[in-house]
C-alpha cells in the first residue's frame, strides 16, 4: 500500500442474500484514495457506491476481499475498535442531514467533537466557531435547524464532520436534495477543506455537474469498477 494512501480496497466483495438466491453488490473492487485528496465515487443508483461507503466507513462487512484506513486492516478489528476508528478518524455526511433538532448550529457541531472524546475548552468552542465560519455559517451559530434552510442545514451537517479532526471524511450523496447553485458550494467547501484542513474526502454522486471539482473519480457500474 502506497505512504499517502488513507483508503485502500482491495478485491472487495459483497454479496447479499434475496428471495430466490443471491446478489452480488459488489464484484471484486480494487481502489486506492490518496491522503489529502477529494474523490468522487460515481454511479447511478444501484452501482454499488453506498454499498462500498458503508464497508469502507467499517459499517458493514465484504463478502470477500479487504479494506485498510491508513495501513490498518479493518478485517479483525473488534465492534469497540471499529467504533473507535469512526468515532474518531472518520467523519460522515449523508443525503439526510440529520441534525439534532433541539440543538443550535453551534450546538450539534459541538456534539460530534464531544462524541470524539474532546474535553470541553476554550479551544473546543474556537474550533466549533472556525468551522462553521469555514462553511459560511459564522452568523448563524444560535440558529435551530427549523430555523436554516435545507442548504444550510447541510453545511452545518459538513462542519459536523470535521470538527474533530479526521482524517477521512465519507460523504454519501449529500448534494442529492440540493439545487445546482448549493451543490457547487458544498463541492467548493469540500475542495477548501482538503486544502486547509489536510483531510481525504470520499464523495458518493451521480451529479455529472460536480465532476471537474475531484482531484480523482472513481466510477462503479453493476457492482463493478470501470475506470
Amino acid at each position: 500500500m502506497a505512504e499517502n494512501s488513507v483508503i485502500k480496497v482491495n478485491g472487495v466483495t459483497r454479496v447479499f442474500q434475496v428471495p430466490g438466491g443471491e446478489f452480488a453488490a459488489l464484484k471484486g473492487i480494487d481502489a486506492e484514495v490518496p491522503k489529502g485528496s477529494f474523490t468522487i465515487l460515481k454511479g447511478r443508483s444501484g452501482s454499488g457506491k453506498t454499498t462500498l461507503m458503508n464497508i469502507i466507513g467499517s459499517l458493514d462487512n465484504p463478502t470477500d476481499g479487504e479494506v485498510f484506513i491508513n495501513g490498518t486492516p479493518i478485517k479483525g478489528m473488534s465492534e469497540y475498535e471499529r467504533e473507535n476508528l469512526r468515532r474518531t478518524q472518520m467523519g460522515f455526511v449523508f443525503q439526510s442531514v440529520s441534525l439534532i433538532p433541539s440543538l443550535n448550529a453551534f450546538q450539534n457541531v459541538e456534539f460530534s467533537m464531544r462524541m470524539a472524546g474532546i474535553k470541553p475548552s476554550k479551544e473546543r468552542d474556537k474550533r466549533v466557531e472556525e468551522c462553521l465560519k469555514l462553511v459560511g455559517l459564522g452568523n448563524r451559530m444560535n440558529h435551530m435547524p427549523a430555523e436554516m434552510s435545507g442548504g444550510e442545514q447541510q453545511r452545518v451537517a459538513i462542519a459536523r464532520s470535521f470538527a474533530h479532526g479526521p482524517k477521512l471524511i465519507l460523504a454519501d450523496e449529500p448534494t442529492a436534495e440540493l439545487d445546482s447553485q448549493m451543490a457547487a458550494r458544498v463541492t467548493e467547501i469540500f475542495k477548501e477543506m482538503t486544502r486547509k484542513e489536510g483531510i481525504t474526502i470520499l464523495m458518493t454522486t451521480h451529479d455529472v455537474g460536480l465532476m471537474g471539482a475531484a482531484d480523482s473519480i472513481i466510477e462503479l457500474e453493476h457492482g463493478e469498477r470501470i475506470n
